[in-house]
């Protein structure tokens, strides 16, 4: 499978470092919309094209992994890429997620190409993991848990704050509230219950602290409805201690079966993450195997991981996966 990447940030990286996992793939060029002569990545004898020439690639290219922001980046490159490619993003604002669908799925229909949007692990591993529980468990209640990890989204609101150079936002859940779950309870939680927000601040020198502090904690959706510790830090601790981008969570199901509901279920998938970019580059990468086999199929269209039949996912053959893994 010729597989391209459009757009080499901290995604972009894990997706090529993932590719070179991959025995049954080839990355075959990278799409930049910096200069591609400053551009150096880790993948030898691949070329960096700029984003202006991705069409003159049309026939080269079996998926294209798009590494794009969910923000303002996806909505627009996704739909675009779609008449031309067959494609894979991380799509992950999860309240406009049917309208970037909706928008994904006209222009693969019209060029005849396979979409599949929203993969990573929130939305993604996780989504899967809700619709089995769900399934299985009809009768119950479905709660979500993310961290510890950093938020890239609530750093960066962070950073704009005046007089901060640097910020890490760790979302780290409640584990009281994680325990009240695992033991069968299905509790009515408000958002300060599941979660606190950790933040680490680099400020300016002569910074006003406080000031910055409380502009922190009371900025409206972010960390107001939430219990929010701020530490102000060094440039030099930041380095030292901040300079990962971890990530993982929960996704648990409780549920009664029985005639008189007598028996609770708990459901449970967790992941730990080291690297948030690396393992969503992963999954995006074992995605793009699907997709080029759903293309291959003429299965066209968007797509999302509700459509994908896990044998799709593997580099295995079937038969091996039926002897070895059912």
């Amino acid at each position: 499978m010729k597989i391209a990447i459009y757009g080499y940030g901290n995604l972009g990286k894990g997706v090529e470092n993932a590719i070179a996992k991959n025995s049954d793939m080839t990355l075959v060029a990278v799409f930049t919309r910096r200069d591609p002569a400053s551009l150096k990545i880790s993948s030898e004898n691949v070329p960096v094209v700029s984003v202006d020439d991705i069409l003159k690639w049309k026939d080269d290219v079996d998926v294209l992994i798009i590494c794009g922001g969910s923000a303002t980046d996806l909505p627009e490159m996704t739909p675009y890429l779609a008449k031309n490619f067959n494609v894979v993003d991380s799509y992950d604002n999860h309240s406009q997620i049917s309208k970037h669908f909706a928008n994904v799925d006209k222009e693969a229909l019209a060029g005849k190409t396979t979409a599949l949007i929203s993969c990573g692990w929130d939305p993604g591993m996780f989504s899967l993991n809700r619709l089995y529980a769900n399934a299985v468990l009809p009768d119950g209640s479905d709660y979500t848990f993310w961290g510890k990890g950093v938020s890239q989204g609530h750093s960066d609101a962070i950073r704009r704050i005046e007089g901060v150079i640097d910020a890490r936002q760790y979302t780290v859940p409640v584990e009281e509230a994680i325990e009240r779950v695992r033991s069968g309870e299905t509790p009515d939680f408000t958002a300060r219950d599941k979660h606190t927000r950790e933040c680490f601040v680099v400020a300016e020198e002569g910074a006003d602290k406080e000031k910055i502090r409380e502009a922190i904690v009371t900025m409206p959706a972010y960390f107001e409805p939430y219990n929010t510790t701020v530490t102000f830090i060094t440039m030099d601790e930041m380095k030292k201690y901040h300079s990962e981008l971890p990530h993982g969570g929960s996704v648990i199901r409780t549920g009664k079966t029985g005639k008189n509901d007598s028996h609770n279920h708990v459901i449970e998938y967790k992941l730990t993450l080291d690297s948030n970019p690396e393992f969503t580059g992963s999954v995006l990468t074992a995605f793009a195997r699907a997709v080029y086999r759903m293309a291959q199929r003429g299965d066209c269209g968007c797509k999302c991981v509700f459509d994908v039949a896990p044998v799709d996912l593997s580099a295995t053959d079937r038969s091996e996966l039926i002897a070895h893994l059912l």
